[in-house]
């Protein structure tokens, strides 16, 4: 006999309009962009970057190559990208309820590709939908940055151009489907 109900309950989900990210997901995203002192070009083709991984300046400025900072002052750039960034990942998913995991591992994937390319990712489409493995395996489709795939292997071995943006995805998205168990 088959039953069409599983009777052990879902995720506990939350309207996206009631979250914000944890302190977890900051410290998160802090470790993953690392922390440089002085602006950087994280990966051929990128953007520069300054703190942990800024590409814009507390007011929202881009990062120039010889801009610098300090720890203190690279947490309030992060902060301050965050508040603008949750503000509009909030609206783009009205009625929509998440994991505070689900939650905190798609605000770390726009802080690092932005809102814009969030608002058209399938991953968004997805949830709107009410599709949330969909959502967790569309992240796998995010392992480019300037233009080169970087789940490319070179010679049988990880290439060393932009491993660390696949390894990031492969990370996400296993974060994303163990949210998916009850």
């Amino acid at each position: 006999m088959s039953r069409s109900t599983d009777p052990r309950p879902g995720p506990v989900r939350v309207i996206v309009a009631a979250l914000t990210l944890s302190a977890a997901g900051l410290i998160g995203i802090a470790t993953h962009e690392g922390y440089t002192e002085r602006a950087v070009i994280p990966t051929k083709g990128d953007r520069p970057t300054v703190g942990f991984g800024s590409t814009v300046r507390e007011d929202g400025t881009p990062v120039q190559m010889g801009d610098r900072t300090d720890p203190v002052r690279a947490l309030r750039t992060v902060q301050a990208h965050l508040d603008r960034e949750e503000r509009a990942f909030r609206e783009s998913l009205p009625g929509v309820a998440l994991t505070q995991g689900e939650y905190d591992l798609y605000m770390d994937f726009v802080y690092q590709y932005g809102i814009g390319n969030w608002r058209s990712s399938s991953m968004r489409r997805h949830l709107l939908a009410g599709e949330y493995r969909a959502a967790c395996d569309a992240l796998l489709l995010w392992r480019k940055a300037g233009g080169y795939d970087c789940s490319t292997l070179v010679n049988g071995q990880p290439n060393k151009r932009c491993w660390g943006v696949w390894t990031r995805q492969l990370e996400r998205h296993q974060k994303c489907i163990a949210e998916q168990e009850p």
